[in-house]
Order: C-alpha cells, then sequence, then structure tokens
C-alpha cells in the first residue's frame, strides 16, 4: 500500500507591509480575494499557532492562493497550501 502526503500550510515567507515577494512578485501589488476559509498555521520560529484567513489572486492570468495575517504590527506571514 502506497502512503500519500498530506498538505498542508507551510510558511512560505514574511515581511513587511507592502514589501513582500510571494509568487515571484511583490503580493501588495494585487487584489486579494478573501475565500472564507482560515488557515490554522504555525509560526515558523516560536511555538505560536495562528489562525489566518485564505485568500486568492490572480497573477499574470494564474490564480495563487495563500493564508496571510499578521505577526506584529505591519509585519505579515505568509503561508502556501502544499504537499
Amino acid at each position: 500500500m502506497k502512503a500519500y502526503k498530506k498538505k498542508t500550510w507551510q510558511y512560505e515567507t514574511s515581511g513587511v507591509e507592502g514589501n513582500v515577494i510571494l509568487f515571484g512578485v511583490n503580493i501588495f501589488d494585487y487584489t486579494w480575494n478573501e475565500t472564507g476559509e482560515k488557515a490554522h498555521v504555525e509560526h515558523p520560529q516560536f511555538d505560536q499557532d495562528y489562525v489566518f484567513p485564505v485568500y486568492k489572486t490572480v497573477i499574470n492570468g494564474e490564480e495563487y492562493t495563500f493564508a496571510c495575517g499578521e505577526f506584529s504590527n505591519l509585519v505579515y506571514g505568509f503561508y502556501v497550501f502544499r504537499f
């Protein structure tokens, strides 16, 4: 029997508002559409859990999904759902 990996929300990057490269672009230059879903994530360095909203955006005609929220004042963490 094959064992399959499960998709999870994985930390991708973080940075200050207005200046974060995600999917090869400054994600703050694009419109984010909230999906109504929530992602349960863990801070990449500290033992702290968060519940961040999930967003979709279109970059060069391709749709991308990510979760994002504030770690601290104007510092955002970004997560991508993958294996």
